[in-house]
């Protein structure tokens, strides 16, 4: 019997190699090789479960990078590059669930408020972090907007941004950084 984590990993696995509308019941037990019994055993229907899928899209999608990065710690800038490996560590090119996320909240209203708020998470952490590194306030929000830009735009243009090339671009914009971000 799977777990309700294997469900929702086998739905982040559909979103990145099939897209929202191929997120089905059926599909997810054929793929699980599991009966509806077992889907209903943890999920009441397909609306709980994209609750549930969105917020463990979040979780291992943000939460879970940020907790990782502030639990190694170090400079602003060790962070960053920590970061930076993290997320590419989970690029799955066809399997990235983000492009898919991004598309379904387009028409959803809970995927995007969920899209929103990840957003948001994600560009505040990057805004915190330049604090820290001593950049000028008015600089702050601009600079984790733009870090955060390239790394949604390389995932959108097609094909994606190689994960080498990705960290050139970084390695660029983070020469704008304060020189107290860069070592410990």
């Amino acid at each position: 019997m799977a777990s309700r984590h294997d469900w929702l990993e086998e739905g982040l696995g559909v979103l990145g190699e099939e897209g929202a509308p191929a997120l089905t019941v059926e599909l997810l037990c054929g793929r699980l090789g599991l009966t509806k019994g077992s889907f209903y055993h943890h999920f009441k229907g397909m609306a709980g479960f994209k609750t549930e899928l969105l917020r463990h899209f979040a979780a291992q999608h943000t939460t879970r990078y940020i907790d990782a990065v502030e639990h190694t710690g170090g400079s602003v800038r060790a962070r960053l590059d920590r970061l930076l490996e993290l997320v590419l560590a989970d690029e799955k090119g066809s399997g990235d669930p983000e492009p898919a996320i991004r598309a379904w909240a387009l028409q959803d209203t809970e995927v995007r408020a969920t899209q929103e708020l990840v957003d948001r998470l994600r560009i505040d952490y990057l805004r915190s972090l330049w604090h820290e590194a001593g950049g000028a306030e008015a600089d702050a929000l601009p600079m984790a907007r733009m870090l955060y830009l390239i790394l949604i735009g390389a995932g959108q243009i097609a094909p994606p941004v190689p994960a080498e090339e990705l960290r050139d671009v970084y390695e660029l914009a983070m020469r704008l950084m304060p020189d107290d971000g860069k070592d410990g």
